[in-house]
This record gives C-alpha cells, sequence and structure tokens, in this order.
C-alpha cells in the first residue's frame, strides 16, 4: 500500500460503528447497517469504508470467529485498523485473530467474561498496542491482576 492509500484510512475518520446492535456472530455484520454519527462515514470506490476503528461494543459475541473475513468485507485497508472496541460482549478469552493486526493501538475488551489472566500474554505481539482495557472481566479476581496491569502500563 502507498502513502496516499494510508492517508486516506484515518483513525480521525469516523469509526465503522456497530454497537448496540445485538449481534451475536460476526458473520452479522455483512448484513447489517453501521450507526450513523455527525459525520458520515467516508468510503472507498468499492463501497469499503475507509476508516481505522471499527466498534463492536454492547453485543452479545462469543467469539471472533470469521474475524478477518468481515473485516475485509467491510474495510479498504483492515491491515490498518487501529481502534477495535470490543467491550461489553459475552467474549471468554482473547481470540488470536486479534494479534493479525499490527497497527491496534487501541483495544477496548472491558466488561466481558475473559476468565484466565495469562490470555493477556497473546497480545505482547502487537508493537503499537497503548491502550488496552480489561476492567469487568472474572480475570479481575485473580492474584495479579494489578501488578499486570501496571506492567502494561509501563510499555507505554
Amino acid at each position: 500500500m502507498n502513502k496516499r492509500d494510508y492517508m486516506n484510512t484515518s483513525v480521525q475518520e469516523p469509526p465503522l460503528d456497530y454497537s448496540f446492535r445485538s449481534i451475536h456472530v460476526i458473520q452479522d455484520l455483512v448484513n447489517e447497517e453501521p450507526r450513523t454519527g455527525l459525520r458520515p462515514l467516508k468510503r472507498s470506490k468499492s463501497g469499503k469504508s475507509l476508516t481505522q476503528s471499527l466498534w463492536l461494543n454492547n453485543n452479545v459475541l462469543n467469539d471472533l470467529r470469521d474475524f478477518n473475513q468481515v473485516a475485509s468485507q467491510l474495510l479498504e485497508h483492515p491491515e490498518n485498523l487501529a481502534w477495535i472496541d470490543l467491550s461489553f460482549n459475552d467474549l471468554t478469552s482473547i481470540d488470536p485473530v486479534l494479534t493479525t493486526f499490527f497497527n491496534l493501538s487501541v483495544l477496548y475488551l472491558h466488561g466481558n467474561s475473559i476468565q484466565h489472566l495469562g490470555e493477556v500474554n497473546k497480545l505482547a505481539v502487537l508493537p503499537r498496542l497503548r491502550s488496552l482495557t480489561l476492567h469487568g472481566n472474572p480475570m479481575e479476581e485473580e492474584k495479579g491482576y494489578r501488578w499486570s496491569s501496571s506492567w502494561a502500563a509501563q510499555r507505554r
């Protein structure tokens, strides 16, 4: 991808917002209209969104099966995803598919059902990850949760 294409996919663009849609499976996004905001979404000639932000919060997702395929259908440059909001869903683990988005800098996972603190280790491969939310998950009760959270903050 050339610099111009990269500049056309911006985190400043409005997010592709599927929050509060009662979505159960990722594949449902293809047939669902995103929420509209004050600013219209910019789209490529092929009709795909040019944003770097995908908001899926406040749904009922329990896995991210086919996430890559659906992201490719919705976004012109899914590899540029910088912000994914999966807060307030029913995820029980951190799906490895999230580790394929190397430009990810913001990942919201709070308010899910993630049980094990060790799940966070999967995200160590994301070089640009700067903001990660995990509060409101059962892992919060594990010994060492607060220490791990401060470790993540030092990574910034």
